[in-house]
Parts: C-alpha cells; sequence; structure tokens
C-alpha cells in the first residue's frame, strides 16, 4: 500500500446521512460494504453519480468480463493501486482468469504466453497509461476484433480505474479484510 493509513477513514454506518443510507446498500459486496464506499460516503452526490459510471464499466460494458478484468488488473499493476488489484483478483478469478496469467499480468504484454488479443489489451493500457493516447497499431488490432461500442468500453474502463486507482492512492483507502495483496 502506498499508505499505511487511511487520510480519509471509512465512515462508519452509524455516521451516514440520509444520502449515504439510500446509496451504500446497493454497493454491497458479499453482505458488506466495501472501504472504498465507505469512504466515499463522505461525499454521497459524488458517489451517487460515480456509481452510475462504475456500474457501466464493471457491470453493463460490451466488454467480455474476463478482457475487463485483463486491463482493470494491468492499469490497477501499473498505478501501484494495492487495493484494486487485490479487489480484481478476485474478481478476475471470478471471469476466467488463472492465477499464472493474474501473475503475468504484472509483466505485461511482452510476458510468454499471451494470446496474441490479451498481448494487444495489455499494450492498449500501457499506452494510455503512458502516453495518455492509444497508439494507430495498437488500435488497428483492437478494430479487428472490437466494435464501435467495445473500443469505446475499453478506453473508459482503463480510464475508469486509473482514476480509482488515483483516489484510493491518495486516500489511503486499507484492503477490505480477506482481500489480498500484491
Amino acid at each position: 500500500m502506498k499508505l499505511t493509513q487511511p487520510r480519509i477513514e471509512p465512515l462508519p454506518e452509524e455516521l451516514w446521512d440520509e444520502d449515504a443510507k439510500k446509496l451504500l446498500p446497493r454497493a454491497k459486496m458479499h453482505g458488506r460494504t466495501l472501504n472504498i464506499f465507505k469512504t466515499l460516503a463522505h461525499h454521497p452526490a459524488l458517489l451517487d453519480r460515480w456509481m452510475v459510471f462504475g456500474n457501466h464499466v464493471l457491470f453493463r460494458s460490451t466488454l467480455p468480463p474476463r478482457e475487463r478484468e485483463l486491463v482493470i488488473l494491468r492499469i490497477g499493476w501499473l498505478c501501484e493501486a494495492e487495493y484494486e488489484w487485490g479487489q480484481h483478483v478476485v474478481i478476475g478469478k471470478r471471469a476466467g482468469l488463472t492465477d499464472e496469467e493474474i501473475q503475468r499480468i504484472k509483466l505485461g504484454a511482452e510476458a510468454e504466453g499471451w494470446s496474441e488479443f490479451d498481448a494487444t489489451l495489455l499494450r492498449a493500457v500501457d499506452e494510455l497509461h503512458t502516453d495518455a493516447c492509444i497508439s494507430d497499431a495498437t488500435w488497428q488490432s483492437l478494430s479487428a476484433r472490437y466494435n464501435t461500442q467495445q473500443l469505446i468500453d475499453l478506453v473508459f474502463a482503463i480510464g475508469q480505474y486509473n482514476l480509482v486507482s488515483m483516489v484510493l492512492n491518495t486516500l489511503g483507502v486499507q484492503l477490505d479484510e480477506g482481500i489480498p495483496g500484491f
């Protein structure tokens, strides 16, 4: 973790205002409210609007779940966002990523064992992270398989989790119980 203590403590349920009380039950995962949501409960208006976008990226995107998780894990790794990494290791396994693939994500597109398209997805993440733009060559490779909506969803997924990584790292959101770190 970049920070070993939260800069903004997760807000205990007894301190949630009426807006947070309406929002946070919808954000429960496996019967509990995650630290990211309890932290953002300090700003319910933002949390409300962000959840709409975040839910699209995570649950309504046109990307296949395994490919979505591949890029989310790569951007989390590049941003050194341990919270993001840990949460999406769990989600990524449910989406079909293997333990070996999850470890290989850390090495990037050039690691041995990726399919050509998986390597292209990882390369797209690296390019957006480094240059804030996907190169023409990578875009052409993505376009051979993805339709227009998928291409847009890909860029937004990477951007969303880059933003989330910044928030998690800066606010010092700590790992939830039972979630693996790096």
